[in-house]
């Protein structure tokens, strides 16, 4: 009898760029409270995209977002938003951008009361939720957990963070482990929690 071979989950498909984010990147547990909001805030920009398109631009939104610092972000105005805006390398969503900076301030209120990675990390109970999913069909596009995490966050003031987006957010900072078993990235994935 011989053994099945592991592969990739498919939704990273084949462009190299989707690949190395999925073999080193998507399911890492993160802690760092301020690579967590960086990636909260992507996803939000995400709505409505997919996420090869904002992958694309990562490093733009990095420069444009001086290294998504919080503390920097949450004094912004109305000349940022302008700037932003007119910068084509992000995702030009006045919305997004101003949410972006509310969501800035909201972060260091909850960074000074407890702490932004705790606070996230509590809706998995502080570890990784340890999926054994076959097939990309059994994979939700939201828990009870995200929910609890979107209302969270949306009343803290937070913006573009339904529970789609932050069930793909869970997924991306390794709270939930939703590589499927057939992936080598699973217990990789697994080992680090």
């Amino acid at each position: 009898m011989t053994e099945t071979p592991q592969a990739r989950c498919p939704w990273c498909g084949t462009d190299p760029l989707y690949v190395q984010y999925h073999d080193t990147d998507w399911g890492v547990p993160e802690r760092d409270p301020r690579a967590l909001w960086e990636k909260l805030v992507l996803d939000g920009f995400q709505a409505g995209l997919s996420w090869i398109t904002i992958l694309k631009k990562r490093e733009n939104f990095r420069l444009a977002f001086r290294g998504f610092y919080p503390g920097e972000i949450a004094g912004w105005g109305e000349d940022e938003v302008i700037r932003l805006l007119a910068d084509a390398g992000i995702v030009r969503h006045r919305g997004k951008i101003e949410g972006t900076i509310r969501s800035a301030r909201a972060y260091l209120d909850i960074e000074a009361n407890g702490g932004f990675s705790a606070f996230l990390w509590s809706f998995v109970g502080g570890q990784p939720i340890q999926t054994r999913r076959i097939a990309m069909a059994e994979v939700p596009t939201e828990t009870a957990e995200s929910r609890a995490m979107s209302k969270a966050l949306k009343a803290r003031g937070f913006a573009f963070c339904g529970p789609t987006i932050t069930y793909a957010f869970m997924q991306a900072t390794g709270m939930v482990n939703d590589h499927l078993v057939t992936c080598p990235r699973h217990a990789a994935c697994a080992a680090l929690a």
